[in-house]
């Protein structure tokens, strides 16, 4: 068929009016909006472009948030869960009763015995304004800022594995296809610099186990949102984005004038048949080329002070690097960026935890805290939320062949840490208990779902009123059950 009456033949009439009808409502829509911000305008530091009517839903905490990902899963029993009654029983086999019939991985569902593996690492008690918060000597900097974050160490999730674990507390689901955390944020609540996206991803090189699942796109994506609102992904190598440099013989100038005529071109086209996503391609071109200016001065450290660099630690010069990612990432929050979130892999120790542990921890503890050390001190803690923490946490037994030098543990959804410091976010605070094995939680349960509900709280989001309507069903990112933010480690 000729390739224009192909076209012409896709606009039925059920389609014809599906369009019309859209451009009737934007229409009105648009008018109602301007009406509803002319009389519930915001202060001018809660401004920002795009977002939905109504958003933020109360007064945010936190304007922006900074997710610290540890893709692997970090095992809580070597770093925040300290058990010392574990010594006496190195070697004895986890008791039944505890395990209770619980599904395991396929790595140790064979084996014979479950032998209990207690820390090799020492804890310390330190003083965090209250009842005090042991930590691991492997992360003697996170010990150093004990007072300004929020330990909790009792979440829990349903998926046992490291896919469909970190897709479900990213996207809300354990199924590909869902929005991510950043993009619900992006869609609900709109950009803050319109040179930079609201939603930037980060992956860091790492030092322990070379030998780390994959991160997919996905993980960042929007889902069945509108794709402009998927993370954009920075690189370590040339480029931070693709093509941001113009090739040879292509100046600023001429670029500017082809945009000008592919918008002109998408403009006609989504004229014809109204599919937004054109609209998206025509905005995600101009952020393109705006991004050509900002993104060179946005990684461009060479005006930070020596002080602030050595805070971060001698990697903050190595593009890729965590440091470097976190040095980037408060850059971000001061340029408006709403939601940046770092991937550090490599936490995935099922075996020799004594060699790889430590060399993931050196490389996250000191950039983590000089993160929120670094918010503090410029006045930006109170209104940005850091968040750390992985999919799931790791068994109190062992994998493989335990030895009093060294061990491996297996992935455990029951019970895992986190911290969370800043905007919204009790300082000094250690939530929940487990119990003597590290394997089930005996006070204050948190679910994932829970825990992302808190995470849209502090930037001023009813969880159950950020939805999108895909499938029949009004979808949320924190699922349709009846779960609450932990009003408990809230300030």
């Amino acid at each position: 068929m000729n390739p224009i009456q192909e076209h012409l033949s896709q606009i039925t009439r059920r389609h014809f009016f599906k369009t019309g009808g859209l451009g009737l409502g934007t229409a009105a829509l648009a008018s109602l909006e301007s009406q509803y911000n002319q009389a519930q305008a915001a202060p001018a530091e809660m401004k920002a472009t795009g977002g939905l009517p109504g958003v933020p839903h109360f007064a945010p905490k936190a304007k922006r948030a900074i997710y610290l990902f540890m893709a692997g899963s970090p095992s809580q029993l070597d770093t925040f869960d300290y058990k010392p009654s574990l010594d006496k029983l190195f070697d004895k086999d986890l008791p039944e009763e505890v395990r209770k019939g619980q599904r395991l991985t396929t790595m140790t569902s064979g084996q014979s015995r479950f032998p209990l593996a207690p820390s090799k690492f020492k804890f310390t008690k330190h003083d965090n304004g209250g009842e005090g918060a042991w930590i691991s000597e492997l992360l003697p900097h996170t010990a150093g800022i004990v007072k300004d974050i929020s330990i909790v160490r009792s979440i829990w999730t349903e998926a046992i594995n490291h896919d469909p674990a970190i897709t479900y507390i990213c996207t809300g689901n354990q199924l590909p296809g869902r929005p991510s955390l950043g993009s619900w944020l992006s869609y609900g609540l709109g950009s803050m610099n319109e040179n930079l996206p609201s939603f930037v991803v980060l992956t860091s090189t790492w030092s322990g186990r070379q030998q780390a699942q994959a991160l997919y796109n996905r993980l960042w994506g929007s889902g069945f949102l509108a794709s402009k609102y998927s993370g954009v992904s920075l690189r370590s190598k040339g480029d931070p984005v693709l093509f941001l440099s113009n090739p040879p013989g292509v100046s600023a100038k001429l670029r500017r004038r082809m945009l000008d005529t592919l918008a002109e071109m998408n403009q006609n086209e989504f004229n014809a048949i109204g599919d937004p996503e054109i609209q998206t391609r025509i905005s995600q071109y101009e952020m393109a080329f705006r991004m050509q200016t900002s993104v060179p001065e946005l990684t461009d450290i060479s005006k930070e002070t020596k002080a602030t660099l050595d805070m971060y630690g001698p990697d903050v010069h190595k593009p890729g690097t965590f440091a470097y990612h976190c040095l980037l990432a408060r850059r971000m929050a001061e340029r408006g960026v709403r939601f940046s979130q770092i991937f550090h892999r490599g936490w995935d120790q099922h075996a020799n935890i004594a060699g790889d542990l430590p060399k993931q921890c050196k490389d996250i503890d000191q950039p983590a805290a000089a993160l929120v050390k670094d918010l503090k001190q410029r006045g930006m803690l109170d209104d940005t939320l850091v968040i750390w923490g992985g999919e799931f946490g790791r068994t109190v037994y062992c994998q493989g062949k335990l030895t009093r030098e060294n061990y491996g543990r297996d992935h455990h959804p029951r019970c895992f840490s986190i911290w969370m410091s800043g905007g919204g976010i009790k300082p000094g605070l250690v939530h929940g208990t487990t119990d003597d094995f590290s394997y089930n939680i005996v006070d204050k349960p948190v679910h994932i779902h829970e825990f992302n509900a808190t995470i849209l709280k502090c930037l001023g989001i009813d969880h159950k009123k950020l939805s999108y309507k895909f499938q029949g069903l009004d979808q949320r990112l924190t699922g349709v059950e009846d779960h609450h933010p932990v009003e408990e480690i809230l300030a």
